[in-house]
């Protein structure tokens, strides 16, 4: 055995890691968006929806990039966008209970053909996010563990159910604040 080093590779620099672009374009939309609300006067009970409802869509970016890059046998960056999917998901849910603990519910203030259209959005993402939980829970553990007998499997499951979560979770915030604020007024935009 000789005493030479072995070279490692060159790490790539910022312009080869994709994860990092995604994550600087979701900065580079957040903040200016949260920047406005700021300069709107909105307090935090008005923007911390918004917030969530970022988060939300954060993990549907990340849920989408690491469907790609699993696609193009990607595993690091696949790895990298379920985590960051999971933490933003986290996130968004420990945000969410705090904001219902504070706050309580919020009706929909609409009366016509929309309040069922709301309703049933609402109703499909709720139910969907709570048997989601030991999906994502049980698909993360067997993507981390290198389960690629199991884990495939469950994520073709998985992933539908999570992007829809996610998706739907974006229209029940834009349905209930500001659209149904222009519409009804409810709510001072």
């Amino acid at each position: 055995m000789s005493n030479t080093a072995v070279a490692q590779p060159e790490q790539p620099q910022f312009y080869g890691r994709p994860f990092l672009w995604v994550l600087f374009a979701l900065v580079l939309l957040a903040v200016p968006t949260v920047g406005f609300m700021v300069q709107r006067g909105m307090v935090w009970e008005d923007m911390h929806p918004a917030v969530n409802a970022m988060l939300n869509g954060s993990s549907g970016v990340f849920l989408v990039v690491g469907w790609f890059a699993i696609r193009r046998k990607q595993i690091d960056l696949h790895r990298t966008c379920m985590i960051a999917a999971f933490s933003a998901s986290t996130l968004f849910l420990t945000s969410y209970l705090a904001r219902f603990y504070l706050s309580g519910t919020h009706r929909y203030p609409g009366v016509h053909w929309d309040k069922p259209v709301y309703l049933l959005i609402l109703f499909s993402h709720m139910i969907l996010a709570a048997a989601l939980v030991p999906l994502v829970l049980r698909t993360l553990y067997l993507g981390l563990k290198r389960r690629d007998d199991k884990h495939p499997r469950i994520a073709r499951w998985t992933l539908p159910i999570w992007m829809y979560v996610s998706v739907t979770g974006v229209v029940v915030y834009l349905m209930l604040y500001p659209i149904a604020g222009s519409v009804y007024s409810a709510y001072p935009l």
